[in-house]
């Protein structure tokens, strides 16, 4: 009968449990966290070597945090029970991460602060399409993802900006989305999008500040531009 290896089967210097434990979470590389969420290998691959796998297979972990669980569910191995727990896991340190950049210990003065508190965007492989809620003081109250994928007029709702805007008590806000190209150059879809959104803001007496596009080559701020 075979069975599955699990993190008991390793030797005791390579147990990222007891290596998490001795020399704190930071110390552990991506494949060792990982591990730790999997439990158990397979028969005749131990569970490291699963989470190596895995990371292999995506390319890493910003684009095994971006994949569906039944895309995990492809890699040999994973069934749809680790899969879920993978998902889960990285959703929340997501999710930790979009609030830790939302609490930028603002205000918000300059471009150059906009772009500090979104850059974890930078690298991503897909366009997103987020917006910072804003008090009267320019202090950041959260950072919203509003839309994922190819950004254009009609993926992108003004009732679902200024909803989230009109939720949270937002005084202003800025938009924001990334260029995976790496090229922050504004696309005449951009101006028009922007131009949109800040009539609509005028309207309901939300003021829309800016559009940032960030990319790997830098970001581009329209406001400064002058597009809108």
């Amino acid at each position: 009968m075979t069975r599955n290896y699990t993190l008991k089967d390793l030797p005791d210097e390579e147990k990222p449990r007891e290596r998490l434990l001795k020399y704190g979470s930071q110390s552990l590389s991506d494949s060792e966290l990982l591990a730790i969420i999997l439990r158990t290998g397979t028969a005749g691959n131990s569970v490291l070597d699963l989470a190596r796998d895995l990371l292999t297979q995506f390319n890493g972990l910003e684009n095994l945090i971006e994949a569906e669980v039944e895309q995990i569910c492809e890699i040999k191995g994973i069934g749809f029970a680790k899969a879920i727990q993978v998902k889960a896991s990285l959703e929340l340190a997501k999710r930790g991460r979009g609030k830790i950049a939302g609490r930028y210990n603002g205000p918000i003065t300059c471009p150059d602060d906009v772009f500090e508190a979104v850059n974890q965007y930078i690298t991503k492989r897909q366009e997103h399409f987020i917006v910072l809620l804003l008090t009267t003081k320019n202090t950041i109250i959260s950072l919203e993802e509003i839309s994922k994928g190819g950004i254009n007029i009609a993926s992108v709702f003004p009732r679902e900006v200024f909803n989230k805007a009109i939720i949270k008590n937002a005084a202003r806000l800025i938009l924001c989305h990334n260029h995976p190209s790496g090229d922050p150059t504004p696309s005449p879809e951009d101006i028009a999008i922007t131009k949109r959104l800040a009539k609509a803001g005028d309207e309901l007496g939300i003021k829309v500040l800016d559009h940032l596009i960030v990319g790997q080559n830098g970001y581009v701020s329209l406001k400064d531009k002058g597009l809108f």
